[in-house]
């Protein structure tokens, strides 16, 4: 089993660092260097990166905050208004800042006159830097331990001080740093195909891999996940999303199809 400890702040004196934030920061960081490389050597705009970057980072924080208050504790805010403001406390859905993100990338192209064929490389590239700034960003969720899982002896569980469970922080860091290194491993091979795929391809893999990661989530704790119809907010939206791509690539086998026959 894995050892538990626990870093929730980092104490340089005067100045208080907290930790979660740090490995988010680090990994918004490390994810926009890899993308802005990777935008250079495949000759795409090195701004509309920034841009997007921009734009993303602030709506998906957006989002994050909003989901969180809306589905998974409205009844404490709705007794706590003034607290929904105050999100370094915590509370961010994973699910609202991808929302959030898509959002304020929509919000960007429209401003831009952005077509969606014109940002499709630029969303590749992107896709890299975002599950490496994931997978580092998660590690902050392990570190402080906010997503409790089920108890459990296996080898991956945490020795928690009330009982071995899994930390659901560690399992999507890993589930990030597996989706990065195969997008990083076939993105070649991928883009040369048709940029989108990478993109596409990783979201498939995460919102399935999610899904099913959600129901290890603790529900013998203090606050544990909302469900609705015995699913949470976040599996919800996962079903969402790979059931939306799965349609988008069959009208896109279907759509290559018909202008092979159209040509013949």
């Amino acid at each position: 089993m894995i050892p538990y400890f626990e870093v929730t702040a980092i104490d340089l004196g005067p100045v208080i660092i907290q930790v979660w934030g740090l490995m988010v920061s680090l990994g918004i960081l490390a994810g926009l260097a890899l993308s802005y490389k990777y935008a250079r050597k495949y000759f795409l705009a090195e701004q509309v990166i920034l841009d997007l970057a921009v734009w993303s980072i602030f709506g998906g924080f957006i989002g994050a905050r909003i989901f969180h208050v809306v589905f998974y504790a409205p009844e404490y805010y709705l007794l706590h208004p003034s607290e929904v403001i105050y999100f370094w406390q915590g509370g961010a859905s994973s699910l609202g800042g991808f929302v959030g993100a898509a959002f304020a990338i929509y919000i960007f192209a429209k401003i831009k006159n952005f077509t969606l064929q014109d940002l499709l490389p630029y969303f590749d590239v992107m896709a890299l830097g975002l599950w490496l700034g994931w997978a580092i960003g998660r590690i902050g969720c392990f570190l402080i331990h906010d997503h409790p899982g089920t108890l459990s002896h296996s080898l991956l569980a945490v020795k928690f001080p009330t009982g071995a469970r899994f930390d659901l922080g560690l399992f999507d860091s890993i589930l990030a740093w597996i989706i990065f290194a195969i997008c990083l491993l076939s993105f070649k091979k991928l883009v040369k195909k048709g940029y989108g795929l990478v993109t596409r391809m990783s979201f498939m893999i995460y919102s399935f891999a999610r899904f099913w990661l959600d129901f290890l989530r603790a529900t013998d704790v203090a606050q544990p996940d909302a469900r609705y119809f015995y699913l949470t907010p976040a599996q919800w939206g996962m079903l969402i999303i790979f059931v939306g791509l799965t349609f988008s690539f069959i009208f896109d086998k279907i759509k290559q199809q018909k202008n092979i026959g159209e040509v013949a």
